[in-house]
C-alpha cells in the first residue's frame, strides 16, 4: 500500500511540474499586435510576448510606459518590424538592455517607397525630399508574412535550440495557414480586381499590390493634403467611382469625414493592427468588394 501511495504521490508531483516544463521559455517583445499573433503561432506557449503599442494606440505617436520599460529590461528578443517609433526608441531599449537581441523580421523583404499625394492625370509621384520613406506595413500582405515568420522561427530556434522541432513544426503549420488565407483572399477579391481603395492613412499598399487593387492615400506620414492636392484627390476619387473611404480606429476621423462627404463616400473602418490577423484581412477584403460594386 505504501509503495502504491508513493507512486501516486510521484505521479501527482510529475503532473504538477508539467505546466512548468511547458511554461514560457523566452521573454519576447514586439512592436505591434499582429506580431504577437505571428510569434504565438510559431512559439505557442514557449514565449512570453509583450506588445509595445497597445490596441487602439498609434505606432506613429507611441511612447512606452514605465511598466513597459521594466519589461524591456528583462526581454531576450525584440522582434522589430520597421514602424516609425522604432527608429527613436529601439536604441534606447538597447541601451537599457544591451543583452537583448534585436531581430529585424522584415529581413529579405523588399519594401517600397511611400507614395505622395496624387496629382493631376492620375500620376503618383515619389515622396519629395532627398530620402524616400519606405512603407512599413508589410504585415498586411500574407506572402510577406511568410518571410517574417521564417525570421521569427530562426531567431527562436537560435535562442532556444531545445525546442527547435516545435518551432519548425509550428512554422510549417503557420505557412500552410498563410497559403490557405492567400488563396481565399485572391478568390474573394477577384470580382473587384482593379478597384480603387481610398484610404486616409496609407496602410494598405502591400495588400492592394498583392491582390490587384489600387490604393489612393490621403494622408502621408501624418501630413494631410494641401488644398490643391485635395482637389486632385476628389477628382480622382470621382473618376475611380470611389464609394468608401477606409479609416483606421487609431486615428481621428474628423478630416476623413469632411473628405468623404465632399466625394459622396461613406467611412468604412479597416484596422491594420488587429490581433486576429487572418480573420481581419478576410473581413477587409469583404468590405472592399462590397463598396466597389
Amino acid at each position: 500500500m505504501r509503495r502504491k501511495a508513493g507512486y501516486k504521490g510521484w505521479l501527482i508531483a510529475l503532473l504538477w511540474l508539467m505546466p512548468m516544463v511547458l511554461a514560457a521559455e523566452i521573454r519576447v517583445a514586439v512592436s505591434i499586435v499582429p506580431q504577437k499573433y505571428f510569434v504565438e503561432k510559431i512559439a505557442g506557449g514557449l514565449a512570453d510576448v509583450t506588445v509595445m503599442v497597445a490596441p487602439g494606440a498609434s505606432p506613429a505617436t507611441y511612447e512606452p510606459k514605465p511598466s513597459q520599460m521594466k519589461k524591456i529590461a528583462r526581454t531576450e528578443i525584440y522582434f522589430a518590424i520597421g514602424v516609425p517609433f522604432e527608429k527613436a526608441w529601439l536604441p534606447r531599449f538597447k541601451a537599457q538592455n544591451p543583452k537583448m537581441e534585436v531581430v529585424d523580421t522584415t529581413r529579405g523583404i523588399e519594401k517600397v517607397p511611400m507614395v505622395s499625394h496624387h496629382h493631376a492625370h492620375g500620376k503618383q509621384e515619389a515622396e519629395s525630399g532627398k530620402q524616400k520613406s519606405l512603407d512599413p506595413h508589410v504585415w498586411l500582405a500574407p506572402p510577406l508574412v511568410k518571410i517574417q515568420a521564417r525570421n521569427i522561427a530562426a531567431a527562436l530556434e537560435k535562442k532556444d535550440p531545445r525546442h527547435r522541432d516545435i518551432y519548425k513544426k509550428n512554422l510549417d503549420a503557420f505557412e500552410a495557414e498563410i497559403d490557405i488565407l492567400d488563396r481565399r483572399l485572391k478568390k474573394r477579391l477577384a470580382p473587384c480586381k482593379g478597384s480603387a481603395m481610398m484610404v486616409f492613412h496609407p496602410s494598405w499598399g502591400y495588400f492592394a499590390r498583392t491582390y490587384g487593387l489600387k490604393q489612393i492615400p490621403i494622408e502621408i506620414e501624418g501630413k494631410e493634403p494641401r488644398s490643391k492636392e485635395l482637389v486632385h484627390l476628389i477628382h480622382e476619387a470621382k473618376e475611380e467611382g470611389v464609394r468608401a473611404l477606409f479609416v483606421q480606429p487609431q486615428f481621428s476621423k474628423r478630416t476623413a469625414r469632411v473628405i468623404a462627404e465632399s466625394i459622396g463616400a461613406k467611412l468604412v473602418e479597416a484596422d491594420p493592427l488587429a490581433y486576429a490577423w487572418a480573420d481581419n484581412l478576410l473581413k477587409v477584403a469583404q468590405k472592399v468588394c462590397k463598396v466597389s460594386k
